[in-house]
């Protein structure tokens, strides 16, 4: 079985690198398979991939829950959560971290909410992305 390292640089953000790279990187993978299958490497009968993936940055910003926290309000979240899902809602990681004070589990619950939205408009955005590059 062959491996594939992904390696990822956000050269630019305000902020949620990590959760850019995640995102980023799925559509950098998919793309390299697509490639490969245009050019004989993967066999088009294999489906490598069984779904997408995309992350996102939730938090609580001056009692507020937020979506795609900018550094600003990165710094000053009471929490601070990343949360990357597949393109069906199902989690892959939740990593989350009160910063100034705990939070319940409506609180959660809301940060969870938010972040499965975000994820699904990503998830959108990347389709996109790839439909894109398979037209040229």
């Amino acid at each position: 079985e062959n491996t594939i390292v992904l390696d990822c640089d956000v050269l630019q953000a305000d902020g949620g690198t990590r959760t850019a790279a995640i995102t980023g990187a799925y559509v950098a993978l998919a793309d390299a398979i697509n490639w490969s299958r245009d050019n004989k490497l993967i066999r088009a009968s294999r489906k490598p991939l069984t779904g997408t993936v995309s992350a996102v940055s939730v938090g609580i910003v001056d009692g507020v829950p937020l979506l795609d926290l900018c550094y600003e309000e990165d710094v000053r979240a009471d929490t601070d959560m990343n949360v990357i899902c597949t393109g069906d809602g199902r989690f892959v990681e939740v990593q989350g971290t009160a910063e100034a004070a705990p939070f319940d589990r409506t609180e959660l619950n809301t940060l969870l909410d938010l972040a499965v939205a975000g994820c699904a408009e990503l998830t959108t955005v990347q389709r996109t992305a790839l439909d894109s590059v398979l037209e040229r």
